[in-house]
């Protein structure tokens, strides 16, 4: 298992792919995987059938998961697509910071 720059709720932009230049939220996070999923990102069409009376048919439009690699983590400071570095606090904690303008990220 890898380190991931990428965290759940983290504004991104695509950087390659059918998607290119679409900005999402992280909807959630697959490390061992490697793959990340954005809300209104790599949206795919799910054929479900009604198993009950109460249950709706048809088409779904759902988003599928990508590889993180595909997208940069958009910096809420200066809202350009940036690298993420970690860096060690005075106090010992870890954040991780923009490497574009150097602002904290959180």
């Amino acid at each position: 298992m890898s380190k991931f720059h990428l965290k759940a709720g983290d504004t991104v932009v695509v950087i390659t792919g059918k998607d290119k230049g679409k900005k999402g939220k992280i909807i959630s996070v697959e490390p061992k995987s490697g793959k990340i999923v954005v809300e209104k990102i790599n949206m795919v069409i799910r054929h479900s059938k009604p198993r009950r009376q109460t249950d709706i048919g048809g088409r779904l439009d759902k988003e599928a998961a990508l590889y993180a690699s595909k997208v940069m983590r958009v910096c809420p400071k200066c809202g350009k697509p940036t690298r993420i570095g970690r860096k060690v606090l005075e106090n010992g904690e870890k954040s991780r910071y923009c490497k574009q303008c150097q602002e904290i990220i959180d």
